[in-house]
């Protein structure tokens, strides 16, 4: 294990930076924190541009997340317990953390040169839900994701990262108003089905479907808006105990995602 160098000086330029990021009332996002080894190495994989990565000294630093920052040329430090107590004062403190730039937002010219399904999620605002799509979008092939009426202001959300386990950096995430995304899915060739109780089409429908799709849900309580569902050419339903009122919509969305997954992973394998 490489010695580290430890930050015991509050004076420190780096301390005034994780403080500023740690603001909850930054109005223009530039840098964020993301924290926990999972998020932090799925994020560096991803090609996040990092100014420094830090641990605590009470702590070992994990040997492969201090492996992947020297591979990219990433700065680890460590915080002294006396400064990482100034730093988080009331906070839980993390193991490891780094600040990092926030990536460019997601494009819809980005889901057009990808070849594998997209996620629509319309008035889905909990980020726990989102995060657990996002992820399992991820794992099962999809090229992206569009959030219309999320409440977030940036992908870079530090609740979204946590969810997601930092994967919300290897995909697109596009934030749309409802008319941006309509427009798109109406020229874009890929076809819309949404899912709703009494669809028409099953789970096991989609697997026989060979184009691109684009996987509509909506919120719990109310499922997508009508303009998405007049837009889209199917509809579909996954078969459930009667007596059970709803699925959670990450839920909803890994069924479906995993349903197609035969043509989504073999149309755009990932490594």
């Amino acid at each position: 294990m490489a010695n580290l160098d430890v930050i015991v000086d509050r004076s420190d330029p780096a301390v005034q930076r994780i403080v500023d990021v740690t603001k909850h009332s930054r109005s223009v996002v530039r840098t964020v924190l993301i924290e926990d080894i999972e998020p932090l190495t799925q994020s560096i994989r991803a090609g996040v541009e990092f100014t420094e990565v830090y641990g605590l000294d009470t702590v070992p630093f994990p040997g492969d997340l201090l492996a992947a920052c020297e591979k990219r040329g990433i700065r680890v430090r460590l915080l002294s317990a006396a400064v990482a107590n100034q730093v988080f004062k009331t906070e839980k403190k993390p193991k490891v953390f780094g600040i990092a730039k926030v990536p460019p937002a997601g494009r819809f010219a980005d889901l057009e040169s990808l070849s594998g399904d997209v996620v629509l999620l319309d008035g889905v605002k909990i980020v726990g839900n989102i995060g657990a799509i996002v992820r399992t979008a991820f794992a099962l092939g999809a090229a992206g994701i569009v959030l219309v009426d999320s409440g977030l202001g940036t992908i870079a959300d530090r609740r979204l990262i946590r969810a997601s386990r930092g994967y919300v950096f290897s995909l697109p995430i596009v934030l749309a108003t409802r008319d941006e995304a309509l427009a798109f899915f109406r020229d874009g060739g890929m076809r819309p089905v949404v899912f709703e109780a009494d669809g028409k089409l099953s789970i096991g429908d989609l697997d026989g479907i060979d184009e691109r799709l684009v996987l509509v849900f909506g919120s719990e309580k109310t499922g997508p808006s009508g303009e998405f569902a007049g837009v889209a050419t199917e509809s579909v339903s996954i078969p459930m105990n009667p007596a059970a009122e709803s699925l959670n919509v990450s839920v909803s969305a890994g069924i479906a995602l995993h349903g197609r997954a035969r043509r989504n992973l073999s149309a755009a394998p990932r490594g």
